[in-house]
């Protein structure tokens, strides 16, 4: 298997497939995959591996796809964060196999995913992902997306990474430190783009919160921007096991002066 962050870093939203499905072997190895996926709230992920023909599935934004896998989590305190973390847990195996995926939260019929995927009371399905093989070429609607919310670029790590307050710049020790995890975490998709994490770095504990922007939460889909902040954990923390650390995750918000529209999510300490 490839290297994490070369898996983040070639990995890209597909919504433009060649229409085959998946091969007998490939499907086995996702459904076996996600079976065994946890995260570290505690909180179980469902995953439905829902055939598009069959459900009567489609996406105005993909092309080609024969195949979803659907999410589904129990409405609790840390579910978005927890989602956003198997979720993309997946979506970076699918990719080590050469399959593509992309996030959906609403461009889709969301009541027919719902009844297809056999969504509970107490439960949400925040968001679906079509499997398959990538075309050749993507189409003009696919590059126009990308080209809008600015898919290829990604903000600077000291916009995203302070060293023991809010705003302030990591030292060179502290970089030289997380190496690769800041671009493991850059790197990270996020609801169009906006990449709404941030970590204070502190003495071995890495604080992750997320910096709201409006228009992100609902009913349907609980705080997307959370969930996205789920994502950049979950790279974060399978860095750090890549390096053969055993990393813990804990929910214990430190006491920092934040701006306004910052939340604390959870905090990963480095053992």
């Amino acid at each position: 298997m490839e290297k994490l962050l070369e898996i983040i870093r070639g990995r890209k939203s597909v919504r433009t497939f060649d229409g085959n499905r998946l091969k007998a072997e490939d499907r086995e190895n996702l459904e076996a995959y996600a079976a065994r996926i946890v995260n570290p709230f505690g909180i179980p992920v469902r995953f439905v591996f829902l055939d598009a023909e069959e459900n009567g599935l489609s996406s105005p934004v993909i092309s080609g796809g024969t195949l979803y896998v659907a999410g589904i989590v129990e409405k609790l305190p840390c579910a978005d964060a927890a989602f956003g973390f198997s979720f993309e847990k997946l979506v970076l195996y699918a990719w080590s196999l050469g399959i593509g995926t992309t996030w959906i939260g609403g461009t889709m019929k969301r009541e027919i995913f719902e009844q297809a995927a056999g969504l509970a009371d107490g439960e949400r399905m925040p968001c679906v992902s079509p499997l398959g093989y990538p075309a050749r070429k993507r189409s003009l609607r696919e590059s126009m997306m990308r080209r809008g919310v600015g898919a290829d670029t990604r903000m600077p790590a000291e916009k995203i990474f302070f060293d023991g307050k809010w705003d302030v710049p990591l030292s060179a020790a502290q970089k030289e430190k997380l190496g690769d995890l800041t671009e493991m975490v850059r790197w990270a998709p996020s609801a169009v783009n906006k990449q709404p994490w941030r970590i204070v770095c502190a003495d071995g504990l890495y604080h992750f919160f997320v910096k709201h922007d409006k228009g992100f939460v609902s009913p349907q889909t609980g705080d997307l921007q959370i969930t996205d902040v789920g994502i950049a954990l979950c790279h974060f923390v399978m860095g750090l096991e890549e390096q053969g650390r055993h990393p813990e995750v804990v929910v214990c918000p430190p006491e920092l002066s934040l701006p306004g529209d910052a939340e604390y999510i959870a905090t990963v300490r480095d053992c």
